[in-house]
């Protein structure tokens, strides 16, 4: 039986110490400008010190005007050239790196996920909109199509900001073509509209994935790491499923792709967050892995290894999630929020669990919004210099997370505007 903490070789050569790793989270704890500060060399380090073989950072935005919360990191070309900027982003990857653990980036766009108080227009692969039931519908706005020149402008950014993640010490970065952003939306029937080279059949609709991993690879060194986090499905009706997902994978296979990590859902269907529309992550929620049954079924075309992530808070699971072999990786992304030190404490025999704590509220989106801001009040204590807090007030940490968020945007337009 593969045990969690074998290590594990990646196509480029890179050996992770072990096959447990901390999966992207955002963290919305930049400082002014978009770049990371001592909040963020708080809460790394202390990933760092966790055990994880691999720590994945949280969305790394690849434009400056459309980021997925307005206390974000930004990095793009240029941004490297202040060296007390570069300081601080090599500094992040030194800590990010110090338990001995590799380090990558996850780059990414929002498309039309962008927040309507950040003041910003959406764009996405056509014009369409996020659709939220309730008061949650003001949240987002219509989104305008790219246009072909603009969308070969976005495949150089996301090179940019490999190129610059290299330059800064990180290990690697991970595309993030899942959870309704915008490589996702283009993958998606639901969301890409398009009737020209980069829409219709799934072949067209994956030309921007592809075009954008071809385009990283020829600005980074052969070593350095190149992974991609893809949905599953979309859990919407019409859109992007296993199937697709399948395809994907398969033609992944002939790119340079060190890892893929399996996830799923949207802001419209949080499949990622156990809350979907047609409930099939939801199923599995009892015991854990949302995903998995999904993932071995994908695992079939893949020659690269899959990581599979969503809901992981027990040792057993993880072990149980890479008995069979089809699955190589497991993310935990939560669960380090409450425990920092988990995958430690799983190596040492210490403790084999994590306890989340979790809003059970009826409105969908008001729940995945409680849960979030409960978790995101711990990242909070931690990169602050302080010890988790297991249990908090639901509704307070949600009233204090959309406060925080509401100075953010007021620094973020600022911050903006001087550009």
């Amino acid at each position: 039986m593969t045990s969690p903490f074998d290590s594990l070789t990646l196509p480029n050569g890179q050996v992770l110490p072990n096959r447990l790793s901390k999966a992207a989270m955002e963290e919305n704890m930049a400082e002014y400008g978009q770049i990371p500060g001592q909040a963020l060399f708080n809460l790394y380090g202390k990933w760092a010190e966790g055990g994880a073989g691999l720590v994945l950072t949280g969305n790394v935005m690849v434009a400056p005007d459309a980021m997925t919360g307005p206390g974000g990191v930004c990095l793009q070309q240029g941004t490297l050239s202040d060296p007390d900027v570069e300081a601080r982003f090599k500094r992040w990857a030194e800590i990010g790196k110090s338990g001995g653990g590799k380090l990558y980036m996850q780059i990414s766009h929002p498309g039309r996920q962008v927040y309507a108080s950040q003041g910003t227009e959406p764009v996405s692969a056509s014009a369409t909109r996020v659709s939220l039931p309730g008061p949650a519908e003001n949240m987002f706005t219509q989104a305008r199509a790219l246009t072909g020149d603009e969308i070969l402008g976005m495949i150089k950014r996301f090179a940019d900001t490999a190129g610059a993640a290299e330059r800064a010490g990180f290990d690697g970065v991970q595309i993030h073509a899942a959870h309704g952003y915008l490589v996702s939306q283009f993958l998606s029937p639901l969301t890409n509209l398009r009737e020209d080279e980069w829409g219709g059949p799934l072949e067209n609709r994956a030309r921007f994935l592809l075009e954008i991993i071809r385009a990283v690879r020829g600005r980074v060194d052969p070593g350095f790491g190149v992974a991609v986090k893809l949905n599953s499905a979309d859990f919407q009706k019409g859109g992007f499923d296993v199937a697709d997902a399948r395809q994907v994978v398969d033609w992944l296979n002939a790119e340079a792709i060190d890892f893929v990590e399996l996830s799923g859902g949207s802001y419209e269907s949080a499949a990622m967050m156990g809350m979907s529309d047609d409930g099939r992550a939801q199923s599995t929620r009892e015991r854990e892995m949302y995903f998995i049954e999904f993932a071995k079924d994908i695992a079939s075309a893949a020659h690269m290894p899959i990581m599979v992530t969503g809901g992981v808070t027990q040792l057993a699971t993880a072990e149980a999630a890479l008995s069979d072999g089809s699955v190589q990786i497991i993310g935990i992304a939560r669960g380090m929020g409450f425990n920092p030190h988990l995958v430690r404490d799983w190596q040492n025999g210490t403790s084999d669990s994590v306890a989340l704590q979790t809003a059970e509220w009826k409105n969908k989106a008001l729940r995945g919004l409680a849960n979030m801001a409960l978790t995101k009040a711990q990242l909070y204590r931690l990169g602050d210099g302080k010890s988790v807090k297991p249990r908090q007030n639901a509704v307070l940490a949600t009233i204090k997370q959309q406060m925080r968020q509401a100075r953010q945007t007021k620094r973020y337009r600022r911050w903006l505007e001087s550009l």
